[in-house]
């Protein structure tokens, strides 16, 4: 290539970066609010708004304070939730997390009535609902017992649905649990409900913040046992697999921006609808610099969020959605 080419190259691309309406003409990736799924945290009570200390904006929320909540999603044009309770009781088997009265199916069946087009995902895991606070029930020599675990994920899994659930989303990483709640599904008349898989959910320090907010921590040891180890990619690529060939409607990634190029090889891997969890840790990083002015918090989550899509995620699972869909319509106005 000659001087003049080269020159010439440039020339033409910089040609197409001169003003933002160019800039937006030859934009390869968009995002939209209909893209994103927006995590809520609900629990007992009324009139329960309380803020979450190391998440700056979100809140543990009462079934009544929901309606609030869906009507801002809807005005902002984001139309899915995901669901995650904390129960006012919880025991070694984590049985809130499966009670036709449980937090999580209140919620539902109150998002149901309030706006009967909102989808409505429920995270299947018991790490929220046992006493020990591990994704599963445990062996008498305090290891996760993954057998006995997968039936009470499937009946969860159930009783979401039962209450109204439009996607069951498995986080728990037990092995089997995918095929294990498509047939429990399907047994139970729900044939028609769609199963997304946390499929690649790496061991990752990012969840920190979660923990507090879902009062999930393990209290003793950790989840390396059954979460994936962050060096490996080639891993990722069997656990997707695994649950596809069980039937998983949609595969996940999480967490997003330490895995960008897990999301890319599972792109080009399936062409199932892939979803990506922008989660708690990543969150909390942009809101704490932000509040100290050491970056431009609307730049920075929109430069974010269109990495996740750009790396082939579908669906964003973030808690800025609703900052980022209004951001996306003022600058359509």
């Amino acid at each position: 290539m000659t001087i003049a080419t080269r020159r010439t190259a440039f020339t033409r691309t910089r040609r197409t970066r001169r003003t933002e309406a160019m800039r937006g003409l030859v934009r390869e990736t968009r995002l939209d609010p209909a893209q994103f799924v927006y995590p809520m945290f609900i629990t007992h009570g009324t009139d329960v708004r309380t803020p979450i200390e190391s998440m700056p904006g979100q809140y543990q929320l009462s079934v009544d304070q929901m309606a609030r909540e869906a009507g801002e999603l809807a005005a902002l044009g984001v139309r899915a939730v995901l669901l995650f309770g904390i129960p006012a009781y919880k025991d070694a088997e984590g049985t809130e997390a499966y009670a036709d009265d449980g937090i999580v199916q209140q919620a539902v069946r109150e998002l149901k009535r309030v706006d009967p087009a909102l989808i409505v995902i429920v995270d299947v895991c018991l790490c929220e609902y046992t006493d020990h606070g591990h994704c599963g029930v445990l062996t008498a020599e305090g290891e996760v017992d993954n057998d006995a675990s997968v039936p009470l994920h499937a009946r969860t899994a159930v009783a979401a649905a039962r209450a109204g659930a439009d996607i069951i989303a498995p986080s728990d990483m037990m092995d089997g649990r995918v095929g294990a709640i498509r047939e429990a599904l399907d047994d139970a008349g729900f044939t028609s409900t769609p199963v997304m898989a946390y499929s690649a959910k790496y061991a990752s320090a990012f969840y920190g913040p979660f923990r507090e907010a879902a009062g999930s921590t393990p209290q003793f040891g950790d989840r390396r046992g059954y979460q994936m180890d962050p060096a490996n990619a080639r891993e990722a690529r069997r656990e997707v697999d695994a649950d596809i060939e069980e039937s998983a409607d949609f595969v996940m990634v999480k967490p997003a921006l330490p895995y960008l190029d897990i999301i890319r090889d599972i792109r080009e891997r399936t062409d199932l609808p892939l979803a990506a969890y922008n989660v708690s840790g990543e969150y909390a990083m942009v809101k704490a610099a932000a509040a100290n002015g050491w970056l431009d918090e609307r730049r920075v989550v929109m430069e974010t969020l269109t990495a996740i899509a750009r790396a082939g995620a579908d669906i964003i699972i973030t808690y800025h959605a609703k900052d980022a869909a209004r951001w996306i319509r003022e600058d359509r106005a």
